[in-house]
């Protein structure tokens, strides 16, 4: 008898949509649940009830109502998903890549198909607005939708390297890997993970964040629907014990992370320390130069949507701006187009923001703003103790905009991951190149200028992975990487692109000699062959 048998027996329910529909039913509104149930793992293409002693409470942001409760899934549990995933590892690396890729295919129409679903359930547990979850779920639809251009990806090369001799080399799966995802993009970093490494012949084991698992589920139950083998997509859940139990289970051969400096260096130091690859995506602070020659309107309008979109919560949020000149001068301007944004619940109709994720992150994100007056910075706007008269109960930050902004302050130094941008002043576009540079982070750098030159200078001389120019956002589409550099990243394999099907499979070369029948030599020759 395995493990998962061990588990109680009602909890081996047969996949059906109404059955998960059940699990994770399809909300619609910040109204109370009176009757919240569990979340489920799912494992073997089931959900699977766990029999967790600790619960973590999932509360909707905007009103702090209960929506679910998440187990801290127990190492029987966690064991049990890591020996599905690699019975299942056993036969699925041995089909073929049109199999897989024709799964794909499938995978990628039924996310369309529960695109709305997944967006509310994005909406209800994390606090984006509707059209932005949406926004969330398209970016990871665009990494699957790429892995179904396997065939194309993944081909091999082959040389003939001597007389009757050949030399083929090609990517094989790694076996069983894991990814430990974040809070603040529920669908799309699994996204990033799921597609890539299950196109190549993996299997996973997923862990979603313990304050927004659903999305999740609704993609490991898409994927069992789209005709992936039992244990290919597993999904379990907890805080810091599941991530210590994936970090150290041997058979668990890559890791793949997104969230936090302080979790992200210490996945990546207990990961790579029992032998495994890791790739950790870290913190950021983004900065974006405006020249005065730029498009004001445009550029000021994407500023604010890039600051203060999903509430700040996005490792590319423009959390800096770096006015040269006279563009300095047009604070005012972005003060008022801040302000005019609609701050609501993630349902409510034209809501541009809706609430940070958890009382203790509206409580940092306000401290930090409090220490940047402390520090000599002024508030030019503050979103501190904003209401929002249907929702008084919930995690809501306004927009802020702070000036008089200097490196050293902890407004600067740190990520807020708040709806607050920050706002300094250079006098020329050396000094602003200068000062995006000398900052630790590296994930991603605008600039707006209507110069072909200096745009050519910004992109030449600028230190980091992902560079825009009228962009504010400047994330690549899934048939690159994202780049992230410096102290942003962590690992040598970038997620998704080419680098991530390079980071879940791993090289083989065959060599071969078939020389026609020919009396065998009467001695044996120890010098190193040339191939000749």
């Amino acid at each position: 008898m395995n493990r998962l048998q061990l588990l109680r027996p009602a909890a081996r329910v047969r996949l059906t949509s109404r059955a998960v529909r059940a699990v994770r039913p399809y909300i619609t509104t910040h109204a109370k649940i009176e009757s919240p149930g569990t979340t489920k793992m799912f494992v073997d293409n089931m959900p699977v009830e766990s029999a967790a002693t600790t619960w973590i409470d999932l509360h909707d942001p905007a009103t702090n109502n209960l929506v679910t409760r998440v187990p801290q899934s127990t190492p029987a549990e966690l064991t049990a998903a890591v020996d599905a995933a690699a019975r299942a590892f056993a036969s699925w690396r041995k089909t073929t890549v049109l199999t897989r890729q024709q799964i794909m295919f499938r995978f990628v129409q039924l996310i369309r198909r529960d695109w709305d679903r997944l967006a509310a359930c994005i909406t209800l547990e994390q606090g984006k607005t509707l059209e932005d979850a949406r926004g969330d779920v398209l970016r990871g639809l665009q990494v699957a939708e790429t892995a179904c251009g396997v065939t194309s990806q993944l081909t091999g090369e082959l040389l003939e390297v001597a007389a009757d001799m050949e030399t083929r080399s090609y990517r094989e799966p790694l076996g069983v890997v894991a990814a430990i995802c974040p809070f603040n993009f529920p669908a799309m970093i699994p996204l990033w993970c799921i597609p890539p490494a299950i196109v190549t012949g993996n299997t996973i084991v997923l862990k979603p964040s313990e304050r927004d698992p659903g999305a999740a589920l609704i993609l490991a139950e898409l994927a069992a629907e789209a005709g992936v083998p039992p244990g290919v997509v597993n999904v379990v859940h907890g805080a810091a014990p599941t991530v210590d139990f994936l970090l150290d289970e041997p058979r668990i051969r890559a890791i793949s992370f997104v969230g936090s400096d302080t979790a992200g260096a210490y996945i990546y130091a207990r990961g790579t320390a029992n032998g495994k690859r890791v790739q950790a995506n870290l913190g950021a602070k983004n900065h974006a130069i405006v020249l005065p020659d730029c498009d004001k309107d445009a550029a000021l309008n994407a500023i604010v949507g890039a600051a203060f979109g999903a509430a700040g919560q996005r490792c590319m949020a423009l959390s800096v701006v770096v006015a040269v000149g006279e563009a300095a001068g047009w604070v005012p301007e972005l003060v008022e187009r801040a302000r005019a944004l609609k701050v609501s619940g993630g349902f409510e109709p034209g809501a541009d923001l809706g609430p940070v994720v958890s009382p203790a992150a509206k409580a940092r994100i306000e401290g930090l703003i409090a220490s940047a007056a402390a520090e000599g910075a002024t508030i030019a706007l503050d979103g501190r103790g904003y209401v929002v008269p249907e929702y008084p109960h919930g995690n809501f930050v306004g927009p802020t905009v702070l000036t008089g902004v200097r490196p050293g302050m902890q407004c600067y130094e740190r990520e807020i991951f708040g709806p607050v941008l920050g706002v300094v002043a250079a006098p020329s576009l050396d000094d602003a190149i200068a000062l995006v540079n000398a900052n630790r982070y590296g994930n991603g750098a605008a600039i707006f200028t209507q110069s072909g030159a200096a745009a050519a200078r910004f992109q030449r001389d600028i230190e980091a992975g992902q560079v825009g120019i009228n962009v504010p956002i400047p994330v690549p589409l899934p048939m690159f990487s994202f780049t992230g550099n410096k102290a942003s990243i962590l690992g040598d394999l970038n997620f998704y692109g080419k680098a991530g099907l390079h980071f879940y499979t791993q090289l083989k070369t065959v060599t071969a000699l078939w020389r026609p029948a020919a009396p065998a030599a009467r001695t044996a020759s120890t010098a190193m062959p040339t191939h000749q």
